[in-house]
């Protein structure tokens, strides 16, 4: 049954899509019916994204509250916040002498590899 099937699709002939007519150039190009499906899909996306993003703004609570609104502000219609990443200098004192410490202990411990190192070459050139 289905090498039938095949058969009368291959007599088949394919439909094919007329052009824009002379005419109504000016229109510009035709729509095929595969532009106008891809244009109903991407609007009926939109369509149902802008829906549940409604329905949010419908359910939302006029009274919530969250901290992070405080340093927060609308400029041109979008969320922008205030980040305050300038430190006290007392802060700024302790870090300093944190790194300050920090690299004298790295700088320590490569000096003891190298006290090592340099002893056990200094051995080895003594038994030779």
């Amino acid at each position: 049954m289905s090498s039938f099937k095949n058969a009368a699709q291959a007599q088949r002939r394919t439909h094919r899509e007329r052009s824009q007519p002379a005419h109504r150039k000016k229109f510009g190009l035709l729509e095929k019916h595969k532009d106008y499906v891809i244009r109903a899909k991407d609007f009926n996306k939109k369509k149902t994204i802008t829906k549940q993003l409604r329905t949010i703004a419908d359910e939302k609570n006029p009274d919530e509250y969250y901290r992070a609104m405080i340093k927060s502000s609308l400029v041109d219609g979008k969320h922008k916040t205030e980040k305050d990443n300038s430190m006290s200098a007392d802060a700024m004192k302790l870090l300093k002498t944190q790194d300050a410490n920090y690299l004298q202990v790295k700088l320590q411990a490569e000096k003891q590899k190298i006290a090592k190192l340099q002893s056990v070459y200094m051995t080895r050139d003594m038994r030779k």
